[in-house]
């Protein structure tokens, strides 16, 4: 399937998450707390197949053929490099502040956690996993948006899902799809093949321990600070480089 212009995929997630927000929104008050809380653990439960599916790229050829047997150590580095740059520029604090200052703005009347929840969960959900970057690189690159536009299929449904749970901010998350995955449909347009086979596969891989932390988030088991691991999906490439090139 391909796409009618570069940027198409992108487009189609913004209006299927912005669709789906609205929809949950209209039939949210009709379905029982029990009903919707249920329907966010399903959501959760089927990021953390994600994540494992994604993670599991650790073991790809195409990253063995770069780095040998150093895959797991490099998303591992990645990750602790991630974890103290995320925490040291406090980026989960700072979404959050951003999230709290669109409700002081906007949406007063409503709790401030929930609000935040509404806006910060569906933003790392929809723009953290590996179909985001990779999606719209290739996108990008011109090789069609068949992954950006089962993404939206998927990212449609899960906004029903929590715009139901979380209230109306869950619709300010199509907004960041479009930004970061027009962003990075830009950098593959621009910049061609800027990674290699291995370096995709450790982001990927990377990405996928991401989802991980975001899926025991939504399932109420841990709330890890996805937003700070952030930056390991920047130091995953720039690593698989690193330790190419010794």
């Amino acid at each position: 399937m391909g796409a009618m212009f570069i940027g198409f995929g992108t487009v189609a997630n913004v209006v299927t998450v912005a669709v789906g927000a609205l929809l949950g929104l209209v039939v949210g008050h009709r379905i029982p707390e029990r009903t919707r809380t249920t329907v966010t653990d399903v959501l959760g439960l089927v990021t953390i197949v994600l994540g494992v599916q994604s993670a599991l790229t650790v073991a790809s050829p195409a990253l063995a053929a770069e780095v040998g047997s150093a895959g797991v150590l490099i998303v591992l580095g990645s990750l602790l490099l991630g974890a103290l740059t995320g925490s040291t520029l406090r980026i989960e604090d700072r979404l959050e502040a951003v999230a709290d200052r669109l409700r002081t703005r906007f949406a007063a009347e409503e709790d401030a956690g929930t609000f935040v929840a509404a806006v910060v969960t569906p933003t790392l959900l929809f723009c953290v996993g590996p179909l985001t970057i990779l999606g719209s690189l290739s996108d990008g690159l011109g090789r069609g948006a068949d992954q950006l536009l089962v993404k939206a299929v998927l990212d449609g449904f899960a906004a029903i899902a929590l715009a139901t749970t979380l209230g109306w901010g869950v619709l300010l998350s199509a907004v960041a799809v479009g930004v970061i995955q027009g962003a990075l449909t830009l950098a593959g347009f621009w910049f061609g093949d800027l990674f290699t086979a291995g370096q995709i596969d450790a982001l990927t891989a990377t990405g996928g321990v991401i989802l991980l932390g975001l899926g025991l988030r939504l399932l109420r088991i841990r709330q890890i600070p996805v937003g700070d691991l952030l930056p390991a999906l920047v130091f995953a490439p720039l690593l698989v480089a690193l330790v190419a090139a010794l």
